[in-house]
């Protein structure tokens, strides 16, 4: 009886639970960023400039390729 009055509880903390998760995914994109800069600057000898032209091209890159998946599956929304 007492489980089904925290119905609303637990929903709230299953939306909770993804929000985290999302958060650890990013927090975890950024380390692996930081290490591919430190590996592009101090083991490869690619400028500072140089590594953030190389993630700046990275990001266009998969925002034009998630853009097309997202039109080449996507509905139409016209009435």
């Amino acid at each position: 009886q007492v489980w089904d009055s925290l119905k609303g509880v637990l929903s709230y903390s299953s939306l909770l639970c993804f929000r985290m998760s999302s958060m650890s995914a990013l927090f975890k994109l950024s380390m692996w960023i930081r290490h591919g800069h430190g590996y592009l600057t101090e083991n490869l000898g690619i400028p500072v400039w140089g590594s953030y032209a190389v993630f700046g091209l990275a990001t266009l890159f998969l925002g034009m390729v998630l853009g097309l998946v997202s039109e080449a599956l996507g509905t139409d929304c016209d009435p």
